[in-house]
């Protein structure tokens, strides 16, 4: 068993804190550009659109990221305590959420340059595992999205949150979500990218859908939700649909071909 007592600030400077989860963000983006430039992107013209649109990838995170958490995961709360939507610093962000953002603003950014948004999506596609990797770390750090009670070997002791002995769900999530579809991805890249622009956002759909699916029955649904439905939470709930719009859009590329 390990013992989770980890600090959830990783730099403070008198009363400014620097959170972990603040780091995996920017470090996120930073690491996830830089190797979309310097080993995916082939195109000179591709890869200076790319740089102006992190701006826009930026702002679809966080905006979409919260809003998704708000209606997915506590409208109810947020209705009737909407200042603390624009409260970002109390924690509280989607990952489907997010990545509606990413899709929005890629679009945006797609119809304004006149470029296919399937570039770009699969550039992302096949970069995000490296931020999703490094947010589950910071969860972890942060003794928050934890697992359930278990008797597993590699259980896991949050003194943050009680004695329990529970599954480390968020490591869980960084081996699957992050570093085994990074590789998938990545393969993927070798055979798809530019010659059928959509196939490799379809199959991240698909492959990120079932890792939070399967992982999700190690994971502590949310207490104030709790089981949707039967034994099912609401991120695999929301996995499920994501499955079937990945699958879906998976079939539309290659009939096209």
């Amino acid at each position: 068993m390990f013992i989770n007592n980890f600090d959830p600030v990783a730099i403070q400077i008198f009363s400014i804190e620097i959170r972990w989860y603040s780091l995996a963000y920017i470090f996120g983006i930073l690491i996830g550009w830089l190797y979309c430039k310097k080993i995916l992107i082939k195109d000179k013209n591709i890869s200076k659109l790319f740089d102006d649109l992190i701006s826009y990838l930026i702002i679809g995170i966080i905006l979409g990221g919260r809003l998704g958490y708000v209606i997915f995961y506590n409208l109810e709360y947020f209705l009737s305590n909407p200042i603390e939507i624009l409260m970002i610093w109390h924690g509280g962000m989607s990952f489907h959420g997010g990545l509606l953002g990413v899709l929005a603003s890629t679009i945006i950014y797609a119809k304004k340059h006149n470029v296919n948004k399937f570039i770009f999506l699969d550039l992302i596609s096949g970069s995000a595992p490296i931020g999703i990797f490094l947010g589950r770390i910071a969860n972890f750090i942060n003794s928050e999205l934890y697992g359930r009670q278990t008797d597993f070997l590699i259980s896991v002791k949050f003194e943050r949150v009680d004695d329990l002995h529970r599954h480390p769900s968020q490591i869980y999530e960084a081996f699957f979500e992050g570093i085994v579809l990074f590789i998938f991805m990545n393969f993927f890249f070798r055979k798809y990218l530019y010659k059928s622009p959509g196939v490799i956002s379809s199959l991240f759909l698909v492959f990120y859908s079932i890792f939070r699916f399967l992982i999700e029955y190690t994971r502590e649904p949310d207490s104030h939700l709790g089981f949707v439905f039967l034994n099912i939470t609401q991120g695999q709930i929301i996995s499920i649909l994501f499955f079937i719009i990945g699958l879906i859009l998976f079939y539309k590329k290659n009939a096209s071909q």
